[in-house]
């Protein structure tokens, strides 16, 4: 396979785009720090990871914002420090603060003269909605977890996805699927017959963050350290 066989980019947002660890960190950070718990910024990530992976997988049906209080709170009941209404609120409703990477939204630009753009997201429509502000590009299409009724890694996220390419008129073997998470996108996405291109934004930091570890192994199509290398890569590809 080559870069320039493609006609369509599905990505997800959170991790790949957008910089979630550093958003959710600053909630977690001041919620710690105000109850004296002593854990640094990556051991509260991995902490955190399974408590919303498990509500995702539990409550597929409650928006983005739900999830992420659900799990504040069973963070908190795991570690025995208390998670006030207000507290586990901060987090739900951070996401629209959460930062763009630094090279996102240029990247995003220089794809779309290539290629359609499609977002596949574990998130509500109105918190993408803020985040894509960040972003500066208008995708072709936008396929949220409250669009589909579930979160990934469930297969129905990724039939979503099929649905959309087979309604653009794209081709079958012509949509690669760009993402950070192995757990997440990798392995469901593998399953359902795409490529993958790995944007391995924790390259340079041991463990897995925020995100769980992938279910079984999985090896993407392409791997990158950055969105700005991956754009690179297209451009040359398209030469």
């Amino acid at each position: 396979m080559n870069l320039n066989e493609f006609d369509a980019l599905s990505f997800d947002c959170y991790g790949t785009l957008i910089d979630w660890e550093t958003g959710m960190t600053v909630v977690l950070r001041r919620w710690a720090d105000e109850h004296g718990v002593a854990m640094t910024d990556e051991e509260l990530l991995n902490a955190y990871a399974s408590h919303e992976a498990t509500g995702e997988a539990a409550h597929p049906a409650d928006l983005y914002p739900d999830i992420l209080a659900r799990a504040m709170r069973d963070l908190g009941h795991q570690l025995a420090v208390p998670v006030s209404d207000a507290e586990a609120r901060a987090l739900a409703d951070s996401v629209p603060d959460w930062p763009a990477f630094d090279d996102s939204a240029a990247a995003l630009a220089r794809l779309a003269s290539h290629y359609h753009l499609i977002i596949l997201s574990n998130v509500d429509r109105a918190s993408f909605a803020r985040s894509n502000d960040r972003l500066g590009v208008t995708f072709t299409s936008i396929i949220t977890a409250q669009d589909v009724g579930s979160y990934k890694p469930s297969p129905r996220n990724f039939e979503a996805l099929d649905e959309e390419r087979r309604r653009l008129g794209i081709g079958a073997g012509r949509l690669l699927h760009v993402a950070q998470s192995l757990f997440h996108d990798h392995v469901p996405a593998q399953a359902a017959g795409l490529p993958t291109a790995w944007i391995n934004r924790r390259h340079a930091t041991p463990g897995w963050g925020a995100t769980p570890a992938p279910s079984i192994a999985v090896t993407p199509n392409w791997t990158f350290t950055s969105m700005a290398a991956f754009a690179d890569a297209c451009d040359l590809a398209s030469t």
